[in-house]
């Protein structure tokens, strides 16, 4: 019997992507990081028992671009976003590494 040889995620992910710090594995991993955003959108704004339009309406922006928000949120301006967590009453926070030096936004 011939044994099956397993590999982790990241593995694959150096094979068939890029390795960490190539061009192409950081797109995939802003990509992936801004599929996550949206869908904390999503989620946070369903459990707060929100329309999308509604939300639009609490911070100025149409019911269209809420939606835009929660499946690509890479589009958005990061002014939104803030406004659409602080109206979901969601705590946020930014960390920024610049070479050494650590920015953190709350």
């Amino acid at each position: 019997m011939t044994k099956l040889k397993s590999y982790s995620l990241s593995e694959m992910e150096d094979k068939y992507i890029g390795k960490k710090g190539t061009e192409e594995r950081d797109e995939y991993e802003y990509e992936l990081r801004m599929d996550l955003l949206g869908r904390m959108i999503k989620t946070t704004r369903k459990e707060r028992n929100l329309t999308q339009e509604k939300l639009g309406e609490m911070i100025g922006v149409n019911k269209s671009q809420i939606s835009k928000l929660e499946n690509n949120a890479n589009s958005a301006r990061i002014e939104t976003i803030i406004r659409v967590f602080k109206a979901l009453k969601a705590e946020i926070q930014f960390n920024v590494k610049l070479e050494n030096n650590r920015v953190e936004i709350a």
